[in-house]
Formats: structure tokens, C-alpha cells, sequence
């Protein structure tokens, strides 16, 4: 970058054009000047384009037979959201009522859960953090 307020070099004339036509100093231009030959009438066909590759076979879905059931320990059947203050009393809270719902539950085979902050509204707007169980 030249910054040209403070630039030191008396050979730089900012206020000379630049020439388009030809490469300063002699040096070897970098780009062909020469007309491209897009196939108009008269010149030469262009070379057919190369064959193409042969392509993969496009894998089939597998589908389940329509009165097949699906395993229901695979299924996401229901979700139950947890949420408290950030606190270590709240948090231990927290923890004691996952326990109890899931002794509660012995039949929840949990299949995924979040955990995220946020704030949650009540009488002031506090951060929590707010735990999903999906089942």
C-alpha cells in the first residue's frame, strides 16, 4: 500500500496516467492479447467435448414395509423440560426432582438431552438453566 501524502520516492509522479498498451520496463506480458476462437462460421469446428465419465448407481431408499411397526426403543415418545436458577442450592434441586421423575418413570428410556442458559420471566428475569429430556 502507498500512502502517497508521505510517500518518499521522487521517481513516483502520481499525476502521470498509467500507459495501458504495453508492460512497463520490458517485462513479459502475462496476458494473451491474441482473439478467441469460439467456433464462428467460417474458422474451425471446435473439438467434440470428451465423454463422460460413467456415473455411480444412485443408491434406492429402503423402505419399510407400511404395516410394519417401528421399534419403540428407537422413537422419541415425549419431552419434559427442567429448568432452575443458577445457584448450587437450585441446581442441586434441580437434580433431586430429575431423580424423582425418573424412579417415578422406570419405564423412560431417555434418548437425548440439551442443556442450555436462558432467561426465564417470573416475578424478575433471572438467567436459568434449562434442561430437555427427550424420551
Amino acid at each position: 500500500m502507498d500512502n502517497l501524502g508521505n510517500s518518499n520516492h521522487p521517481a513516483n509522479n502520481v499525476d502521470k496516467p498509467i500507459p495501458l498498451g504495453s508492460p512497463p520496463d520490458g517485462d513479459a506480458p502475462s496476458v494473451s492479447r491474441a482473439p478467441l476462437n469460439l467456433g464462428a462460421a467460417g474458422k474451425a469446428p471446435a473439438a467434440p467435448p470428451a465423454a463422460a465419465a460413467p456415473r455411480a448407481a444412485m443408491p434406492t431408499p429402503v423402505r419399510r414395509p407400511v404395516g410394519e411397526p417401528v421399534a419403540a426403543s428407537r422413537r422419541i415418545t415425549g419431552v419434559k423440560t427442567f429448568f432452575t436458577k443458577l445457584h448450587p442450592g437450585a441446581l442441586e434441586f434441580m437434580d433431586d426432582q430429575i431423580n424423582i421423575w425418573l424412579k417415578e418413570h422406570p419405564e423412560i428410556c431417555i434418548k437425548h438431552t440439551n442443556i442450555t442458559t436462558g432467561e426465564v420471566q417470573a416475578k424478575k428475569t433471572e438467567p436459568n438453566i434449562i434442561m430437555t429430556v427427550w424420551y
